[in-house]
């Protein structure tokens, strides 16, 4: 029995991998978790009492796309967070997760062949993982292009070779950027979205930790190409609730885009999706619709941010990202800095390699480490962040 030729060059994905680093060893204290994003902060309480009250609807198939309440809550935050108006039945469709989405629409979306040989796929590197499969997918070519501290940890699409731009179909961005919390400026999304017009590309754009900031609201894709004036075809942004609010077991994300990208991409849902549950979707309409929870989940993270400051205070490199709630640390070798830690401290993070392919010359995450800065007590990150400053830098 054969297998398909074009996963078989996938690495082993990140944690079976930091498990095989790691678990055949003792920990060297108390077990400090910092691998997984999966945020700890508590989400709101009335969560739970909107699934309980609509628990009936799980008798229910749900609409594909979305219930129109929750399209239109959707688009009325898009609205208000970045100043766009989009049509909620024709614009919006509400997705299982973004990974479902990040995937499925390069499927949808990808042609057969661009400017007559095989499409390209940009992807930044270091890069969540589903953008490489979604690529190999659709048939197309992925392209690594390096987003490390020269190019300020966002990926320079626009130092590609003509003939590479010539075939580019999509170009993923993620902002602020997993795993190194940088923040793509108003004039890095112009310059993108000028090189996509130029060479006919659509913008995939990942912004699932746009709610996590320090200080000033990243600027979205949509918000800069209206200012642009460029098509509403030509970026498809997605969105979570599971940084924003503390829900990634809700599954509750959403795609925006043109009325043309939609279509597709509502198509092939149509046939292979997987909906969010009646009773998911009603409380995913009251937390889009909800501000006050996301302004104090945002503030307990700006006093994490000061706190990895104080911790790493004089240690180059190191301390709070701009967004996000990663740490991605300079070290000397990845793996074994993540072994170390684990063998002398019990504290648990990944080696940033992990995260990105070789490519242009090697692998621009091999000497860094990402830990997540997602501990619901202060006391704890603090801990952690202080067991890694005086094992790897001290």
């Amino acid at each position: 029995m054969s297998f398909p030729e074009r996963f078989s060059n996938l690495p082993e994905y990140a944690f079976p991998r930091l498990r095989r680093l790691l678990d055949g060893h003792a920990p060297g204290g108390p077990i400090v978790p910092m691998s997984i994003g999966e945020p700890q902060h508590a989400f709101p309480a009335w969560v739970a009492e909107i699934v309980a009250r609509h628990a009936s609807d799980f008798g229910k198939y749900p609409p594909n796309d979305g219930t129109p309440e929750l399209l239109e809550i959707i688009a009325a935050w898009i609205a208000r967070r970045y100043g766009v108006a989009v049509q909620a039945d024709a614009q919006v469709m509400a997705l299982n997760g973004t990974r479902e989405g990040l995937f499925n629409a390069a499927v949808a979306l990808c042609p057969e062949e661009k400017s007559g040989a095989q499409p390209a796929v940009l992807i930044p590197n270091p890069f969540y993982q589903v953008y490489a499969v979604a690529a190999l997918t659709a048939g197309a070519e992925p392209i690594y292009v390096r987003a490390d501290a020269d190019t300020g940890f966002l990926p320079d699409y626009a130092g590609l070779p003509a003939e590479v731009l010539d075939r580019t179909a999509i170009a993923y961005l993620c902002s602020p950027s997993n795993p190194q919390g940088a923040v793509a400026s108003p004039a890095y999304l112009r310059d993108l979205l000028a090189l996509a017009e130029k060479h006919d590309f659509r913008i995939f754009a990942d912004e699932c930790y746009s709610e996590i900031y320090r200080a000033d609201a990243p600027t979205g894709a949509l918000e800069a190409a209206q200012a642009e004036g460029a098509g509403p075809e030509r970026v498809v942004i997605f969105h979570s609730l599971s940084k924003r609010s503390n829900l990634p077991g809700l599954r509750s994300g959403f795609v925006v885009s043109g009325p043309k990208n939609i279509a597709a991409i509502r198509q092939l849902r149509a046939y292979s999706g997987a909906p969010l549950p009646l009773p998911l979707m009603r409380a995913a309409e009251a937390v889009w619709a909800d501000e006050a929870h996301v302004e104090e989940n945002r503030a307990r993270y700006q006093r994490k941010y000061q706190i990895a400051d104080e911790v790493f205070a004089g240690i180059e490199g190191c301390g709070a990202p701009e967004a996000g709630f990663f740490l991605w640390l300079p070290v000397d070798d990845g793996e074994e800095a993540a072994l170390k830690l684990w063998r002398e401290t019990g504290v648990r993070v990944l080696p940033g390699a992990y995260f990105a392919r070789d490519a242009e010359g090697g692998n621009p995450g091999r000497e860094y480490i990402r830990a997540a800065m997602v501990a619901d007590s202060e006391e704890d990150l603090q801990r952690g962040l202080t067991l890694i400053r005086d094992c790897i830098y001290l």
